[in-house]
Formats: structure tokens, C-alpha cells, sequence
């Protein structure tokens, strides 16, 4: 019977890999590099939160990156919701309603304009779009006077909306979305809800916002740290104190510290502190839960399929 002769040689095993290929990944200056930009980003807010935990006169007395003898975090936490009859409560809502509206209203318009320059062509749509990148590079501290004497004229100095209309344009939001429509709504699946009768704007509604939320989550997230944070425009915008979001509401209290004004009181720097601290937790909030959305907005146009 006849059998079947195995071959005389073994068919070439895959090479082992080299041990020093991982440990030639690493770079030692790079590391370092890289612990020193981490440092640079954490060591204020570990001053944040050491210093909130001290007295106005432990602020001055004691080392600023270590605990005092007596902490007083939650001390202090209290009289800052209490200072002035709770008006940092109202300068929180005032903060989350103007970058809650201002963030969505945002988003949106940069997810409709980025639609719009990336799947539509029109006459002049290049033009229009080089006057959007164009207006990224203007910063804002130079548009806040002419936008004062604008909102003067139109009588909407002093109100909510002087923060709001403002915070609505986002030109580089705006380029972000074009960028990622432009590959992330296929033509074809546009074309197919054309033919089944379906108009631009329930397109747009269903399916383009789906498509989007990536990039829209990421232009949200930016433009709610960035109104959040404002500061300049609703310090010339706003003249009552019960308008003010947090930012220009701290600054005063500040203010009072220094010049010994009506209502100031002997913590009252290590109130600004610790309002300082609780104003930065709903953005830590805000990044840990839109995290993965925020992530793949970021990588969009990065690789083209």
C-alpha cells in the first residue's frame, strides 16, 4: 500500500520577536517630556484643591502645594453657598445657562453650516468658506467692543442674550463640521432618502445629526469651556450683579477682598478659592461623560479611507 511521503523539510516557522523591539519603542527624553506636560496640567489644579482647603491667613502662612495644620474644605465650601445671601448659587444657574444654551445652540448651527459647505455647492460657497477660516484667527477680545456698541444699539445690553447670541458663532466649530460631514454622511445614503421623498430638512433631523454626533459632541464640549470661562465679555456686557455667571461673580468677590469693600469678609480670598473649585467640577463631569464621543471627534479627518 502505497503511503504518502512527508516532506523532507518544515515549512518556515514566523521569527520569534526580538526582545529589545518593545524596550527600543520607549524613549527616555520623551517620557520625561511627557511628565513634564502632564505636570504643567495638573500642578494648578492640585494647588486648586490643596489651597480651597485653607484659611485666607493659611493661604499666606503655609506652603501652597501642601495642607495647612487645620483643613477646612467643607468649612469653607459652606460659606461660600452662604456668602451673600447664596448669590453664588444664582451666578451657578446664570454660568450653566448661558454655556448649556450657548453650547447646544452652537453645536447646531456649526453641525448645519458644516453640512452645508460640505455636501452642497453654491456660488461663492469657497469664498464664504475662506471668510470662515479667516474669522477663526480674529480673536475674540477684538470683536468685544464692536459687539457691545452693536448690542447697545439694539437695547440687549444687560440681559442674557448679550452672553448667549454672542457665543452662538463658533467659526472654528463650524470648520470642524465640514470636515468630519465631509466623510462621515456618505452621498449615497443622501441620495437614497431623496429618492424616497424625504426633504432636506427631515435629512438633516433623522440622519445627518446621527451621523454627526461625534463632531457635535465635540464642538458642544468646546464651546461650553469656552463660555464657561468667559470672562471679558460678560464683565462688559452685564451691570447686575444677578446676572453674572460665575467667573465675573468671583472676580468680584475678589475685588471686595482687596479694597476691603461693603460685605467683605477676613476669608474672603479662600471663598473665591473654593468657589474657584466647585465652578471647574461640571466640566470634569461634562469631559468624563462625553469622553469617547469628544475622543472620536477629535480623530475625524485624520485617515482618509
Amino acid at each position: 500500500m502505497a503511503t504518502t511521503a512527508e516532506p523532507l523539510t518544515k515549512p518556515p516557522s514566523a521569527a520569534p520577536p526580538r526582545r529589545g523591539s518593545a524596550s527600543r519603542r520607549r524613549s527616555t527624553p520623551l517620557t520625561i517630556a511627557m511628565l513634564a506636560v502632564l505636570a504643567y496640567f495638573l500642578l494648578p489644579l492640585f494647588w486648586l484643591l490643596i489651597a480651597s482647603t485653607k484659611s485666607t491667613q493659611d493661604l499666606f502662612n503655609s506652603f501652597g502645594l501642601w495642607f495647612s495644620h487645620a483643613p477646612q474644605l467643607l468649612t469653607n465650601v459652606k460659606q461660600t453657598f452662604a456668602q451673600d445671601d447664596g448669590v453664588f448659587v444664582h451666578w451657578l444657574l446664570n454660568t450653566v445657562m448661558y454655556a448649556g444654551v450657548s453650547a447646544v445652540g452652537a453645536a447646531l448651527l456649526a453641525a448645519a453650516g458644516g453640512y452645508g459647505f460640505a455636501k452642497f455647492r453654491f456660488r461663492g460657497d469657497r469664498f464664504s468658506f475662506n471668510l470662515v477660516l479667516g474669522a477663526v484667527m480674529v480673536p475674540a477680545t477684538a470683536l468685544a467692543i464692536p459687539t457691545y456698541l452693536l448690542f447697545a444699539k439694539a437695547g440687549l445690553v444687560n440681559t442674557p442674550w448679550a452672553v448667549i447670541l454672542p457665543s452662538l458663532v463658533n467659526p472654528f466649530g463650524l470648520y470642524l463640521m465640514r470636515i468630519y460631514a465631509q466623510d462621515a454622511v456618505p452621498d449615497s445614503l443622501l441620495e437614497a432618502a431623496r429618492i424616497d421623498g424625504a426633504g432636506e430638512a427631515r435629512i438633516f433631523g433623522t440622519i445627518v445629526l446621527r451621523l454627526l454626533a461625534p463632531g457635535l459632541v465635540t464642538v458642544l464640549l468646546f464651546t461650553l469651556v469656552a463660555t464657561w470661562n468667559n470672562y471679558f465679555l460678560p464683565l462688559i456686557m452685564l451691570n447686575d450683579p444677578n446676572l453674572y455667571p460665575v467667573t465675573v461673580g468671583l472676580s468680584s468677590w475678589a475685588a471686595q477682598a482687596q479694597n476691603g469693600g461693603a460685605g467683605a469678609s477676613s476669608d474672603m480670598l479662600a471663598l473665591v478659592v473654593t468657589g474657584s473649585l466647585i465652578s471647574i467640577l461640571p466640566l470634569v463631569v461634562a469631559f468624563l461623560l462625553l469622553q469617547r464621543y469628544w475622543q472620536s471627534g477629535l480623530a475625524a479627518g485624520g485617515v482618509k479611507q
